[in-house]
């Protein structure tokens, strides 16, 4: 029998699943899922020509990446092994992300996740810890990479956006946060991961208090210093990152890259329906009505002027999901020492000039930890209170020559 209209499974009905033929189509012409502004076909394979195609294809291709690492490792080559099983995992995770109900395939995709990152963290060139942390009678989850030098050192807290998880950030191989004498910490919190596998689910005011919890365990960690911890907070992980630091005094400064901190009502209605359908999952909504109800109270009224520690915020110009105006009027309500830092003629992931296609290579990274060191070193913000609008001819954010201004025509 037909489904009734009202009922999907795993997730209420939207109004959004009417786009789903146009949806589809222009996955199958751009190969993407959201982020359609750049140039260029994206990672999809023209063979996958819908939405519900990507998690078969997408688990095939990591299952076959799973074997040659396995081959690898048996062959004695650790460091191509864990390269492989790191490519792997994450080809996995995009995979069980689009599947928007905890069902059996969901499990097999995120315990395909879950196995090829053990492997990576066996494999490693330094100690990845797997940490469970006890939270609101369930469990949170983080991966701890441990700096290998002697004594306390900083530490940066990772929230991934709606679409990772922990496992996304960093690449062993090439940790920004360890280069620069920094233990990492990307977290999964709820709506996240190994928390939508516990079904864990998303309030509008949960993540920060998970969160808190993760925070309260990494500071009884001999090997961090609590006087030096930071939030890295990218894409919707900005928003999640910008009321943790209006919740935590522990926070010693925040770099928020990928602005998502605008009223939720862009991200819903006007981008790509994968949104919307994604977070009818993560907050376990009944009908569409209670996701409304929940996205409209994910706001930072009321929280941004709680915020005190150093703080940047990265976006881009035409992002579509957070209007530059918005951008501006959060920025002048902040009392925190800050510095906005606006890219020219770009949209949700803004870069310095090639990104990468996965997200541990996108240079925000870089951008961040440096911007982190420089707080933990106690070097003063270069423009506080000011927006650095960054264009394609510019040297970057750091040079003395940035353009202080914030519109293209001033």
């Amino acid at each position: 029998m037909p489904r009734p209209r009202n009922q999907k499974v795993g997730r209420p009905h939207l109004q959004r699943d009417s786009q789903q033929w146009a949806y589809d189509f222009i996955l199958k012409e751009t190969g993407r899922t959201m982020h359609f502004q750049p140039d260029g076909r994206g990672r999809f394979a023209r063979s996958i020509r819908s939405h519900t195609m990507i998690s078969k294809h997408l688990g095939l291709a990591a299952r076959r990446m799973e074997r040659l690492a396995q081959a690898e490792a048996e062959a004695g080559h650790r460091e191509t092994a864990m390269d492989l099983y790191y490519r792997a995992a994450l080809q996995y995770l995009d995979a069980q992300h689009v599947v928007f109900e905890t069902n059996d395939e969901k499990r097999y995709l995120h315990g395909g996740l879950m196995r090829c990152y053990d492997m990576v963290r066996e494999y490693a060139p330094y100690r990845i810890e797997h940490v469970d942390i006890p939270w609101n009678g369930t469990v949170v989850s983080g991966n701890l990479h441990l700096h290998p030098g002697s004594g306390p050192a900083p530490c940066v807290f990772y929230i991934p956006g709606c679409d990772q998880t922990k496992e996304a950030w960093p690449h062993p191989y090439y940790n920004q946060a360890l280069q620069r004498g920094m233990h990492a910490f990307p977290f999964d919190g709820p709506g996240q991961g190994e928390s939508n596998l516990r079904g864990v689910k998303l309030t509008s005011d949960n993540y920060e208090a998970a969160a808190s919890a993760a925070i309260d365990y990494l500071l009884q960690r001999p090997e961090i210093d609590p006087e030096r911890l930071g939030v890295h907070a990218l894409s919707f992980g900005s928003f999640w990152g910008m009321r943790l630091a209006a919740r935590e005094d522990r926070i010693r400064a925040i770099a928020a890259p990928s602005a998502s901190y605008c009223d939720k009502y862009y991200l819903m209605a006007e981008e790509s329906p994968r949104f919307k359908q994604l977070f009818a999952y993560l907050t376990q909504s009944s009908s569409e009505e209670e996701l409304d109800r929940i996205t409209a109270e994910m706001t930072m009224d009321r929280f941004v002027e709680q915020i005190r520690c150093p703080t940047l915020l990265i976006a881009g110009e035409f992002d579509p999901r957070s209007p530059i105006d918005e951008i501006y009027q959060f920025f002048d309500q902040l009392r925190a020492p800050a510095e906005l830092w606006v890219f020219a003629d770009q949209h949700h992931n803004p870069s310095l000039g090639d990104g990468g296609s996965a997200v541990w290579q996108a240079d925000l990274h870089q951008l961040a930890c440096d911007w982190l060191r420089d707080r933990f070193d106690g070097k003063p913000l270069s423009h506080p209170g000011k927006v650095l609008y960054v264009d394609g001819a510019s040297a970057g954010p750091n040079s003395p020559s940035v353009a202080l201004k914030r519109r293209w025509y001033e």
